[in-house]
């Protein structure tokens, strides 16, 4: 993405924004636009500046990072959003999912994961963190850890352990190269894999995709 990113960062720690902001503007093509101390704020900063992205921590005053999400969504605001947390536990990993969370980060994450997660978020992709992707995988093996009771597949979207394994990938935020490479395909194959699994699920993009694979329970 060549345009220029603009992010809204919400953390009640004045010390972790102000490092998140550096790191981003140290990028040509990002630009902080908005600051927020509690979800309220980020509620109101968020639909006063129309940022391309929010990065909005888990624990805040006022509304969680995953209220804010699921505010957010219920508005209908396109912004996308990556939760940042220092936690690594299912239950914020598939309650920030299932709000509607683009990504999910550890606060200890290296810059190149970072700003490799913001780049992919704000291009229309998903991206958790490499444990965090352990626990979509988990998930897809043992739908008995699901939050709540989701209604099953029919028969007609029933979908293959090769479709589950694009799906747990694309939901981690691989693109089709780094699909075929992990299971071993050619690029084309998962180009087709993917396509198959969207229509199958009728879904048009990636946030519809991880809406569904919740409501079914595949993640």
């Amino acid at each position: 993405m060549n345009q220029m990113i603009k992010v809204v960062l919400a953390d009640d720690h004045f010390f972790v924004r102000d490092g998140i902001k550096s790191l981003l503007e140290s990028e040509k093509n990002i630009e902080v636009v908005g600051e927020a101390t509690d979800g309220q704020e980020a509620l109101d900063v968020v639909t006063t500046t129309n940022p391309d992205l929010l990065i909005v921590d888990i624990r805040m005053p006022q509304y969680t990072g995953i209220e804010v999400v699921e505010k957010l969504r219920n508005q209908n605001n396109p912004v996308k959003i990556i939760v940042l947390s220092m936690h690594e536990s299912e239950e914020y990993v598939l309650k920030s999912i299932k709000a509607g969370a683009d990504g999910y980060l550890l606060k200890g994450s290296s810059k190149e994961e970072f700003m490799k997660a913001l780049h992919a978020v704000a291009n229309g992709g998903k991206y958790f963190t490499g444990d965090i992707s352990s626990i979509l995988i988990n998930q897809l093996t043992n739908s008995s850890t699901s939050l709540d009771p989701k209604p099953a597949l029919t028969e007609d979207l029933t979908i293959t352990k090769r479709e589950k394994e694009i799906l747990t990938l694309l939901l981690s935020g691989k693109g089709n190269k780094e699909i075929a490479e992990a299971l071993e395909i050619s690029k084309r194959t998962a180009e087709v894999h993917r396509f198959n699994l969207m229509k199958k699920l009728k879904v048009k993009n990636l946030m519809e995709l991880s809406n569904k694979a919740t409501e079914y329970s595949l993640i």
